[in-house]
């Protein structure tokens, strides 16, 4: 599965943080349904076998909403249950050896904070960056902030699709007008919200507004 830009727009990054009585897929359903267009799943702490399950049930509904879905950085699982692709960090594996690993029609993502880390991603064979943080984040400590400027030289430096992540809210995503971006990732301003729909869709059409030209 390849994507179009248009993908991007709203990409969701779980985090069983905010679960609040529901399961993830339930989250994942209500993210859906107001209008997330990419669904990246994110498990720093589930063994192996739950976490192979959690993605069977999630990749079923995003085939069912037509949404792209992705592993974060575990390549085994993805392979496994035939996801149509992967995001990787800068520790994690290569994009190369990832491409090498699941063929030439998964997507792949990687994690940029440079123009050099960018170009090379895409030298690689990644199919989109994840740049950030591009606002302070709570939701990774390690998480090194990106300047507005510096995004938009790495928006200028590649051909493939740019989606910023790292503190973005309705509140503060304008701030990203004219950076180049296609789109936003985001955890907290789905997930950790009461009403995870209307959140999404509320997103939704404020990154919409951002990103007109």
């Amino acid at each position: 599965m390849k994507c179009d830009r248009k993908d991007f727009v709203l990409y969701a990054v779980t985090d069983r943080s905010w679960l609040n009585g529901k399961t993830l897929t339930e989250q994942v359903r209500e993210a859906l349904e107001g209008g997330a267009t990419f669904i990246q799943l994110r498990e720093k702490n589930l063994d192996e076998e739950t976490f192979l399950e959690e993605a069977k049930e999630i990749q079923k509904l995003c085939r069912e909403y037509q949404v792209p879905f992705v592993i974060n950085d575990n390549v085994k699982i993805a392979e496994e249950i035939g996801a149509d692709g992967v995001h990787v960090g800068q520790k994690d594996m290569e994009a190369e050896d990832v491409r090498k690993r699941l063929g030439p029609d998964k997507i792949i993502g990687v994690s940029a904070q440079t123009v050099e880390q960018a170009k090379k991603a895409e030298q690689h064979g990644a199919d989109y960056l994840g740049v950030g943080a591009v606002f302070p984040t709570g939701s990774k400590a390690d998480a090194t902030e990106v300047s507005h400027e510096v995004l938009k030289e790495i928006c200028r430096a590649v051909r493939i699709p740019v989606i910023a992540i790292g503190g973005i809210s309705r509140k503060n995503v304008m701030e990203l007008k004219g950076s180049g971006i296609c789109g936003v990732a985001v955890i907290s301003a789905i997930f950790a919200s009461r009403d995870i729909r209307t959140a999404a869709a509320e997103l939704k059409k404020s990154v919409e507004e951002m990103i007109k030209e």
